[in-house]
């Protein structure tokens, strides 16, 4: 009696588990799915609807993970802010700390959107989508951004502690200047389509680095 009592307890639970294995499974093919629809039509273009059709399910199964698009489209921010990390932050915090580290994270980002030339950056779409829309999604995506920024001006400041940059070097300033050339090149590889682009970005990050290296 006892046996068939512990049998019969513990079989939902196993059965429960690997359900929610699956359903994790697909929520995180959900997600993947998403986040390459959106790229093509942006985070405001994303909807139940249009996701369900690519993933070939209904629009229930679709709500089943997220309750709403809302909902969805905050998954798609902090997936693509996932991968950023893992591709441009991850490799640069790798480097020596100092001048060293803060080259590799400007130069993982600009491989990143070199790399995106046919996607787009999923943060500079965003914040032009959303710039009036106050919100979660906004809120996402302001977050994620302030993350990056913050590590910028991070590496910047380790850059002056290890006496790579001048004392009085504005980190604020050199990395509003930074995002600028980020910003620009996204304009003018994607908009304008420059060839010269990447090479203007490398150059003006050069001339900004000479203007506050240390003597």
């Amino acid at each position: 009696m006892a046996v068939s009592s512990l049998s019969s307890s513990t079989t939902p639970a196993r059965t429960s588990g690997r359900l929610s294995a699956k359903g994790q499974q697909t929520k995180v093919a959900i997600v993947d799915a998403a986040l390459s629809l959106a790229s093509q039509v942006g985070l405001d273009g994303l909807t139940i609807g249009n996701l369900a059709d690519l993933m070939h399910m209904s629009k229930s199964g679709v709500f089943a993970h997220f309750g709403s698009r809302e909902e969805l489209q905050v998954s798609v921010v902090w997936e693509y802010h996932h991968r950023f990390r893992a591709e441009v932050f991850d490799p640069a915090i790798q480097a020596e700390r100092g001048l060293p580290r803060l080259r590799a994270l400007f130069d993982n980002w600009v491989h990143r959107i070199n790399a995106e030339l046919a996607s787009g950056c999923l943060f500079t779409s965003g914040a032009v989508q959303f710039e009036a829309q106050d919100g979660p999604v906004r809120d996402a995506l302001t977050a994620s951004v302030s993350t990056w920024l913050q590590a910028l001006r991070r590496a910047i400041e380790q850059a002056k502690a290890q006496g790579h940059l001048r004392a009085d070097c504005d980190a604020k300033a050199l990395s509003f200047h930074i995002h600028g050339l980020i910003l620009s090149l996204h304009y003018q590889t994607r908009f304008l389509k420059v060839p010269e682009a990447l090479g203007l970005a490398a150059s003006g990050f050069e001339q900004l680095i000479q203007q506050n290296v240390a003597n």
